[in-house]
């Protein structure tokens, strides 16, 4: 059986880097299930002094393989086992865009880009299009400063974004703008107000733009929309079964509540409860949910109760539910993915 070792992506944040192996064990047994083989036992070794993250497959990995293992959120380098040493294996991430994309905005409560290009990977696998590269449209219907939506660009997605806090939007406006016009990457940009029956729900920013400037040119563009508005709207903003993906982090906070019912100090069990339908209503059959949340204010059984009441089939036992770990003293986080019945 060949047997591979990874090394694990060092993160800025010692927390999270602390978390990492685990996290990527788990992550590598969701992407097991698309490999062409099955793979062996997966566990960490230390080798030279160095933690790996290691594991073996009935076959050695094809091209296609090793092209989808290539987008492991936490993967810095792979290398073959044998005879006591570690052969490098080349691989090629998926990445239409610099990484200073995802990592180039620090601010407080940023969501840490590895993790959310980690709950992305979980939840693409989950769906019924699990291609990376495929023009997908994504929303994260609390999206604040589009981290996901940028690792949606990063993937070649269209994406859809909805946040409430006025800050938010106009902070990614103003990063997004300037961050293709400093690539040099063809795009135009608009941005309004956007109505609904003489109502006002708030402002819109759209963006059109090429991976490349020969795609441009062909009219082969990807598209993001970030809606500043309530995130009980999203039906009445998108069109019904017109997204492949939901991918979000929610709130630890008040800053991303809906300004219906309760109002912003309304918890997030409450508010995912009202909001998980209204969102399911714009996902396509076969389209999968993942989101993540602090387990401190709501448990796991809440937020799977309340994604079963939606109709979603969640995504149980095995890898699925080992990705709980710390973020601090107050937030321990984990993700639950649901599938849309086709």
């Amino acid at each position: 059986m060949p047997e591979y070792a990874i090394l694990v992506y060092p993160s800025a944040n010692r927390v999270y880097t602390d978390s990492s192996p685990a996290l990527l064990r788990a992550e590598l047994a969701v992407f097991g299930a698309a490999l062409s083989s099955p793979l062996g036992e997966i566990g960490e070794d230390r080798i030279g002094g160095v933690s790996y993250v290691t594991f073996g497959s009935e076959a050695p990995l094809t091209d296609t393989d090793l092209a989808l293992l290539s987008n492991l959120s936490s993967l810095y380098a792979l290398f073959e086992r044998g005879d006591g040493v570690l052969k490098p294996v080349t691989i090629e991430p998926f990445a239409a865009f610099d990484s200073d994309l995802l990592t180039i905005q620090k601010y407080p409560g940023k969501t840490n880009e590895l993790f959310t290009k980690l709950l992305f990977n979980v939840t693409l696998l989950a769906g019924a299009k699990p291609v990376f590269g495929d023009p997908l449209y994504v929303l994260d219907p609390l999206c604040g400063r589009g981290t996901t939506l940028n690792q949606a660009m990063m993937y070649g997605c269209h994406a859809y974004g909805l946040d409430v806090d006025g800050k938010d939007f106009d902070a990614y406006e103003m990063f997004i703008k300037t961050w293709l016009r400093t690539k040099r990457v063809k795009h135009t940009a608009e941005s309004g107000q956007v109505r609904r029956n003489k109502v006002r729900l708030g402002r819109r920013l759209d963006l059109e733009f090429g991976l490349t400037k020969e795609q441009y040119k062909a009219g082969d563009t990807r598209k993001i929309t970030y809606f500043n508005a309530d995130t009980l709207t999203t039906d009445e903003l998108l069109r019904a079964r017109s997204v492949d993906l939901i991918i979000t982090d929610a709130p630890y906070g008040v800053q991303h509540g809906s300004h219906r019912d309760a109002g912003l100090a309304r918890s997030p069990h409450d508010l995912l409860a009202a909001a998980i339908p209204v969102w399911s209503r714009v996902l396509r059959p076969g389209g999968a949910v993942g989101i993540s949340w602090n387990t401190n204010v709501c448990p796991r059984a809440d937020l799977v109760a309340i994604l079963k009441r939606a109709g979603l089939e969640v995504r149980e036992g095995g890898a699925y539910e080992e990705f709980s770990h710390r973020v601090d003293q107050a937030i321990v986080r984990d993700l639950v993915v649901a599938v849309k019945p086709v």
